[in-house]
């Protein structure tokens, strides 16, 4: 099918060819143009084109045949017949649109005798130019020979000047040209012939490459004779050399200038700095002349040439060669172009100026030349004073447009990067502009040195807009639309986009050297107006975008469903409506409850998404993205940039602000504000235009009265005022979702009371707000919130709110809380979150472990924490890290998975799997001393927190902090507590302090400073042989992961394979263990480079920001942490004052107490004080007769009001209450040993009063610091242990590496072989031994046997060899029934009186860890009956046992199965008796897997009930104890 198509198109071209043929002969023939002249130009074809079967030529034009005439041709009478006729105008379409490269058909005699219609004829004709006679002959066809001919390259050259010297048609481009009238530089339109600049510009070139062949020469002289039309340029650098060429048989000069494609640029293997390339150059000229002369002087060989060509380099005249009797060297080329070639009369004007232009040029990027035009020297000496030509030039053409008005001097940045690089940078008019060259080559179309200069400094320029303004959002082209650049560069062996060279196209990685550009150019530029230009520039185009955003005055709105708006909004009587904007949804239904008293004619409301943006410091496409600020815009009907004057305009009249009265509350109205007053500040200065709802923060309630409270600082100074406020009923408010839909009928119905109108703006009111919003104003700010007093407080009493007040006394409040949840006090180095945990440890008295989850809601509903649970969850897991890199000292103990060095603590458990509770050493920092001496916080009512801890040393050195807050943020870096004591005592024995640097527990690397507050962290990196290193410490916040990263990237390289073969990881949590391999060359480049850098194992860190809050609650920077210690030390000295005080007076106190008490049952037994049957207020009025001291109750602490109150009524007066210590004493106390008693303590107390009277507080501090030094040590001993366990499970080479291992490899159906795994599958039959061994250290024992102390270090477990094979016959002994808080059954004596109906036990083997007393053994005899096993069990099983430890040594009784009854207390072994109780202690599971094994037995048959009965129920499960904890031996213990 595809060859019958190509045949019917190959036909219909052959068709067409045959006619047009026969119109084209007509055509000559009338013409009267000889046969031969017509032949040669018609077949004229390149021979390059080869046999591409390319369109001929009939003309002296380029213009090929098949283009379209101007006019159409005429159509001729001549009838033309034709074998095969064209029946369809379609042929003739297809043949008229033919693509240029058409395939010719083969011409035979018959040609002629084709038919055509006449409308065919037509068509036809208007594809072939010149086709307008009517009558014409035939013409002759040609021969195969004629039609294909090869031209002679020089031929070629002149017939196709396209490819090689560009266009020789006239053409009007806007380019750079030199006015001789105004000798300067002008941009405009000019008309010109690409082919005529080029062959001109060649020449130019050619001398400039022989500065680079010749540093010496320093003059180039350019004549152009625009009359004569002749051009010479004279450079006298190193001349052509005059010698015979060895092989081309002719002198070099005439090879060079007379010969095509020779030259001196071919050996690629040469780095060369010149123009030319190709071997065409200087010829191309001397075959567009008249005539061409190439005059040269050899002082080598004492010559001079001159040499000329003519008629188009077809003609070479003979080389004149004279003696060089001066010895000068030079080469002149003269040249006479053909300009009727070029369609050119003579030299215009505008060519001149553009041959100007590029001598100028030369004198710019040809460096130490003195150029002369028309022997006259231009004034440009280097490059800089080059592109200050531009820019006068540029600066006078706007005075000009201006009308002569004065212009600012355009900046200019410039630089030599380096000898081959001179870029210099200005501003542009809003286009991308450039002058540039390499090699001296003007390439005005750029190319890839243009692109790199300008991506540099483009890139550079976006950082510092973001820096000054994050709003604005530019890319790289748009700011090159701002750039001017102009760049002289010298590249090694350039490579073009076409002979013209117009752009360069060599891969900057090529160019031999890669251009840099200094910081200081990128900060003279970014000093430029085009930073300024570019941010307007970006302003205005965002204020179209966001023009196209504006809100328009209509009364119906679609589309936003969440809006519930007034019904005259958008009407007529919209200036009376108003928009309420609520703080979340729930806001929006208080309001909407409230709007059923005042209707909803006139009120609209919309829900805010949590906080507006700020607009400030947003960018362009945030705003436009932000649906909050684009519905606000639609709702309100708010236009851009518009001024307002009134609200006539707009669909609502006034705007309602209606938050929380909290912290987050202000900040909403603070954004809110922000955002009017950045688009629309004009409708601030309207007044009542912007308002806010109050609602009370607190509540105070008595009977039916009630009154509102809407600040904190507010109530508390009624409280002080009013007496017996404490007997009010107070609810507080949190938000508006506390509020109920009656109290919004409330609110509503007293509007005027809870809308208060913000001020129309002041002076000075938008600097305020762009003080609290702008990022610019950071500095300001700090300073702002330096000057912050403690409580103040914005009075809502007022009729209107400035702008000025709501920002300094309630938007500041927010700026503080944001503060001082991020930054830490220096007092104790938590934050609030952090307080909050370790004061609900501690008032819980936390000693057994919590789930975090629960102690989450603990910690949120006892001390007020009012953010969410992740965030809470997230804080107590980081006060129990405590892996390398976290907390040098953690307060939580971490039990579970706290998170490691493997990712930075992210990856721990959540917070209900991993427990935690305080760690022992938690109380000596936080000493219980001292609680009482905090600043105890309240809120709801009940206290919280203290404001600040004062620890027995400061912890804010000890762990560090971080953290971003308003204005500031912090970076501490943790410090070695041995070294934070030492500096304590040096205080105190007024020594100077040691300096302290930066430290880590576990961190195994090295810490080095590099200048002040400057440290260098290193990890460990090892070579081990040429191929190999090792990794073994990574730089402090490198987690391992990210590190693992950075090793695979480092693994792939740009070719595809990296620096890096691979690796392995033989880690663990703790440590950090790399081996790497490397190619050997790559690893001698590492060391070369430093193996910590070439691993990028060196981190920085800094002591330049260590801000805390003070004592005094302000934030402030501290140079050092010695100047922390030095603020720390004093404050804590003073409250070991105050305890020595708080202490002595409690004693003081409870001495006084003791000696009342005393005194007083004395007094009862000598009769001097009668109690009995008499009224209590009788015996009070006695008590303070004989001055007896009052000690009423002391409040407790966490007791809320209303717990308060109940008691009070519960109990007599106030007043009765402070004799209740004598009143209230047992009668018991009357006995002569209970006073003798209270005078022994009271003896000892006072003796304890004196002991703490003679020490100081630097004795109290040495003593807690004592305590501290050892818990210290204990918890190091404990990290360390730890690492080591790590570090030696994985040392490399240590041990034989383990393999994966299952049941299965166990032997005996899954059950235990000789296995030291702590994991137990199930119970396991122990072995018969022929001989028990006196003492087993791991076996767990009766709880009430006399034990020896256990091996800590024993990890053994109870395999089937380590019992005998058959136990010693021991007495069955009763288990008695022991009143005890513990779920621990104790065993007494023998002599212990046995109770009726005990339960039976099974038959005990005897306990390894007993001691071996005579006197003291009891034995367990083996049980005859084994019925009475059955019944224990449910059914006898023969074959396995139900736990190790059941067996009573006997091989054929003692088998028993495991069965679905489960072992109660009642049913524990007894235990022989002792002399003493053994220590309660509760033995829980390791693992769930064996709580899972006795779960899964079937239910006992149910047994007759225990006369036990005080036992109470029987336990549902039993536990086995652990080998790794330590107990009392028991097999059998109930999990309460």
């Amino acid at each position: 099918m595809l060859a019958v198509r190509n045949l019917h198109t190959w036909t219909r071209i052959t068709r067409v060819s045959s006619v047009t043929h026969v119109a084209l002969q007509q055509r000559l023939n009338a013409l009267s143009i000889s046969t031969s002249t017509t032949r040669t130009r018609y077949f004229n074809m390149s021979s390059s084109e080869g046999e591409n079967f390319e369109a001929m030529d009939i003309s002296d034009s380029d213009t090929d045949f098949h283009e379209p005439a101007p006019k159409k041709a005429t159509k001729t009478k001549t009838s033309i017949a034709s074998k095969t006729k064209v029946t369809t105008s379609k042929a003739a379409e297809k043949a008229k649109a033919a693509p240029k490269k058409k395939v010719l058909a083969d011409h035979h005699n018959n040609a002629e005798e084709d038919t055509m219609d006449e409308d065919e004829r037509g068509e036809l004709d208007d594809n072939v130019p010149g086709l307008q006679t009517k009558d014409a002959p035939v013409r002759k066809t040609k021969s195969v020979s004629d039609t294909f001919q090869r031209l002679t390259q020089l031929e070629h050259i002149l017939k196709r000047p396209d490819s090689y010297i560009g266009s020789v048609e006239h053409i009007t481009q806007a380019m750079w040209t030199y006015d001789a009238n105004t000798k300067r530089m002008v941009h405009r339109d000019v008309k010109y012939v690409p082919g005529f600049f080029k062959i001109v510009d060649e020449i130019l070139v050619n001398a400039a490459d022989n500065k680079i062949n010749d540093p010496n020469m320093d003059v180039l002289k350019v004549n152009i004779d625009v009359d004569e039309g002749t051009i010479s340029v004279y450079n006298n650098g190193k001349g052509i050399p005059i010698e015979i060429h060895s092989r081309e048989k002719m002198y070099i000069p005439e090879l060079v200038f007379g010969n095509l494609l020779s030259g001196s640029n071919y050996d690629d293997d040469e780095k060369k700095l010149t123009g030319g390339r190709n071997g065409y150059g200087a010829k191309l000229a001397n075959i567009y002349s008249h005539e061409f002369t190439v005059e040269t002087s050899d002082k080598s060989t004492s010559q001079k040439y001159k040499q000329t060509w003519t008629e188009n380099m077809s003609k070479c005249g003979k080389a004149k060669i004279t003696k060089n009797a001066k010895g000068e060297e030079f080469t002149r080329v003269t040249f006479r172009p053909d300009l009727q070639r070029f369609g050119m009369d003579s030299i215009d004007e505008d060519t001149a100026g553009l041959l100007r232009r590029r001598v100028y040029d030369m004198a710019g990027t040809v460096k130490d030349v003195k150029v002369f035009l028309n022997d006259e020297r231009l004034k440009i000496k280097n490059f800089k004073s080059y592109v200050e030509l531009y820019l006068n030039s540029a600066t006078a053409e706007a005075a000009e447009q201006s009308g002569g008005a004065a212009q600012n001097k355009m900046t200019v940045v410039y630089e030599q990067i380096s000898p081959r690089w001179e870029v210099a940078f200005a501003v542009s008019d809003g286009n991308f502009m450039h002058v540039s060259f390499a090699n001296s080559i003007s390439t005005s179309k750029g190319g890839t040195h243009v692109n790199l200069i300008a991506d540099q400094i483009a890139k550079n320029l976006i950082a510092a807009i973001g820096k000054k303004n994050k709003a604005a959002t530019v890319k790289a082209g748009q700011i090159k639309n701002h750039m001017w650049v102009f760049i002289n560069a010298l590249i090694e062996n350039p490579t073009f986009d076409s002979q013209t060279k117009e752009t360069l196209t060599l891969p900057s990685s090529k160019f031999g050297t890669r251009p840099v550009l200094s910081e200081d150019f990128m900060k003279k530029v970014q000093k430029s107006p085009i930073v300024d230009n570019i941010l307007n520039w970006a302003k205005f185009k965002a204020d179209q975008q966001i023009k196209k955003t504006d809100g328009s005055k209509r009364s119906r709105l679609t589309g936003l469903p969440k809006l519930s708006d007034a019904n005259n909004a958008g009407t007529k009587n919209a200036k009376d409506c108003t928009l309420i904007l609520t703080e979340g949804d729930s806001a929006k239904a208080l309001a909407i409850a409230g709007l059923g008293v005042v209707g909803r004619n006139n009120f609209g409301v919309f829900p805010l998404r949590g906080k507006l943006l700020n607009v400030r410091e947003a960018r362009h496409d945030q705003i436009m993205k932000n649906e909050e600020i684009q519905n606000i815009k639609k709702i309100m009907g708010l236009q851009h940039n518009k001024d307002y004057s009134d609200v006539s305009s707009l669909r609502y009249g006034r705007l309602m602000i209606m938050t929380d009265q909290d912290h987050d509350g202000s900040h909403i109205k603070g954004l809110l504000i922000n955002f009017v007053d950045h688009f629309y500040p004009s409708l601030l200065k309207i007044p009542d235009f912007l308002v806010e709802f109050v609602t009370p923060i607190i509540r105070a309630s008595k009977g039916k009265q009630h009154r509102d409270f809407f600040t904190i600082p507010e109530y508390e100074q009624w409280a002080k005022e009013v007496p017996g406020a404490d007997k009010w009923d107070t609810k507080y408010f949190k938000g508006l979702g506390t509020s109920t839909d009656a109290d919004a009928r409330g609110y509503f119905s007293n509007m005027a009371k809870h809308v208060i109108p913000f001020a129309p703006t002041q002076e000075g009111d938008r600097e305020l707000i762009e003080l609290a919003f702008s990022k610019k104003k950071a500095d300001d700010r700090k300073e702002w919130l330096r000057q912050f007093k403690p409580g103040t407080f914005l009075d809502h009493e007022l009729h209107e709110i400035p702008y000025s007040d709501f920002v300094n006394k309630e938007l500041i409040l927010f700026s503080m809380a944001d503060n001082i949840r991020s930054i830490p006090s220096i007092a104790d180095g938590l934050k609030p979150g952090q307080r909050k945990v370790i004061w609900a440890c501690f008032k819980r008295n936390l000693k057994k472990e919590i789930k975090v989850v629960q102690l989450v809601g603990y910690v949120s509903e006892h001390a007020a924490y009012h953010h969410g649970d992740m965030s809470l969850t997230q804080t107590i897991v980081a006060l129990a890290q405590d892996f390398v890199g976290s907390n040098n000292l953690n307060i939580m103990n971490p039990s579970g998975q706290f998170g490691t060095r493997d990712q930075g603590g992210k990856d721990h458990a959540s917070g209900r799997y991993i427990n935690t509770l305080p760690m022992p050493i938690a109380r000596s920092v936080f000493h219980s001393d001292d609680d009482a001496l905090l600043n105890a916080q309240f809120e709801d009512n009940s206290q919280i927190e203290p404001e600040f801890y004062m620890p027995v040393v400061p912890m804010v050195l000890i762990n560090g902090a971080e953290g971003i807050g308003t204005g500031w943020s912090t970076n501490i870096p943790g410090f070695n507590p041995i070294d934070i004591v030492a500096n304590i005592r040096r205080l105190m024995d007024g020594e100077e302090l040691v300096p302290m640097h930066p430290w880590w527990r576990g961190f195994k690397g090295e810490i080095k400073l590099t200048s002040k507050n400057k440290y260098d962290v290193f990890g460990i990196v090892t070579k081990i042989d040429d191929t190999t290193v090792e990794i073994t410490e990574l730089p402090i916040h490198k987690w391992t992961q990210n590190f693992k990263a950075e090793l695979e990237t480092m693994m792939v390289g740009e070719k595809g394979e990296g620096s890096v073969k691979n690796y392995q990881e033989h880690h663990a949590n703790e440590n950090v263990h790399f081996i790497v391999q490397m190619d050997a060359r790559e690893l001698t480049k590492a060391e070369e480079k430093g193996l910590p850098e070439y691993f990028k194992l060196v981190s920085r860190i800094s002591t330049s920001n260590m801000i805390c809050f003070d004592l005094d609650g302000k934030i402030r920077k501290y140079d050092s942490p010695e100047a922390i210690l030095e603020e720390f030390y004093p404050a804590r000295l003073s409250y070991y004052q105050k305890r020595k005080d708080y202490l002595s007076g409690e004693m003081t106190r409870i001495l006084d107490r003791l000696n009342s008490q005393a005194r007083f049952i004395q007094m009862i037994v000598d009769k001097e004080l009668i109690v009995s049957a008499r009224k209590k207020l009788d015996i009070i009025a006695d008590l303070k007769e004989h001055k007896f001291p009052a000690f009423p109750k002391k409040s407790k602490a966490n007791t809320s009001a209303e717990e308060v109150d109940a008691e009070t009524e519960e109990e007599d007066k106030e007043s009765n209450n402070d004799y209740d210590y004598l009143l209230n004493m047992p009668i018991y106390s009357l006995t002569k040993e209970k006073i003798e008693k209270l005078r022994k303590q009271a003896a000892d107390k006072e003796a304890e009063i004196m002991v703490l009277l003679r020490k100081s507080p630097k004795d109290l501090w040495n003593e807690d610091l004592d305590q501290f030094l050892e818990g210290w040590r204990k918890t190091e001993d404990e990290f360390q242990q730890k690492m080591a366990a790590s570090t030696a499970a994985v040392k490399k080479g240590k041990r034989k590496q383990a393999v994966l291992q299952t049941r299965k490899s166990l032997g005996g159906g899954g059950r235990r072989g000789n296995n030291e795994s702590d994991d137990d599958f199930q119970p396991v039959k122990p072995a018969a031994k022929k001989k028990a061994p006196a003492a087993l250290a791991t076996k767990p024992q009766p709880r009430t046997m006399k034990m020896k102390p256990k091996k800590e270090d024993s990890d053994g477990d109870e395999d089937a060899s380590d019992f005998p094979k058959k136990a010693v016959p021991m007495k069955v002994v009763a288990r008695p029934k022991i009143e005890s808080n513990s779920d621990i059954e104790i065993a007494e004596s023998q002599k212990t009186t046995r109770h009726k109906g005990r339960a039976k036990v099974v038959p005990k083997r005897k306990s390894p860890d007993i001691e071996e007393d005579d006197s003291e053994a009891v034995v367990l005899q083996p049980s005859k009956k084994k019925k009475k096993i059955q019944d224990f069990f449910g059914k006898t099983s023969s074959s396995t046992d139900v736990a190790s430890g059941f067996s009573n040594g006997s091989s054929s009784e003692s088998k028993i199965a495991p069965q679905a009854r489960k072992v109660s207390k009642s049913m524990k072994p007894a235990s022989p008796p002792k002399s003493k109780k053994a220590r309660p202690a509760v033995i829980k599971s390791d693992s769930e897997d064996d709580m899972n094994l006795y779960d899964d037995l079937p239910k006992p048959p149910p047994r007759a009930p225990s006369s036990r009965a005080a036992r109470g129920k029987t336990k549902a499960y039993i536990d086995i104890a652990s080998d790794e904890e330590e107990g009392d031996g028991s097999l059998f213990v109930d999990d309460d």
